[in-house]
């Protein structure tokens, strides 16, 4: 009965330990807890979500100064989700690359 009592303790205190923080939905000192993000970058993810919520890891890489691929991945792992979702570094770059090559299609089609 201990040992389950214990275990159960313990298995609350992990997911508790590692729950996602919504970047959406977090104050700044939620923000500034997460493990690499400081005063300056809560500020900055603040001041962008005031001009609309973010809507993927793509939006706040194009809009929060700092935060790239690596960045993203590191606070994703530290537990800072966007809508929910954590950060997948291969969906961001292959939209990324696609995004120019429609972009210099449409310039040679209209020359």
């Amino acid at each position: 009965m201990i040992k389950q009592t214990l275990a159960a303790l313990l298995a609350f205190a992990a997911v508790t330990a590692f729950a996602a923080t919504d970047i959406n939905k977090a104050n700044r000192a939620e923000l500034e807890a997460l493990k690499g993000v400081g005063t300056v970058m809560a500020g900055k993810i603040v001041d962008e979500r005031q001009k609309g919520s973010f809507k993927d890891w793509t939006d706040v890489q194009s809009r929060v100064k700092g935060i790239k691929s690596g960045k993203a991945s590191k606070l994703s792992a530290a537990g800072l989700t966007v809508n929910g979702e954590a950060f997948n570094g291969s969906a961001v770059a292959t939209k990324a690359k696609k995004e120019p090559k429609a972009a210099v299609s449409k310039a040679s089609k209209s020359q």
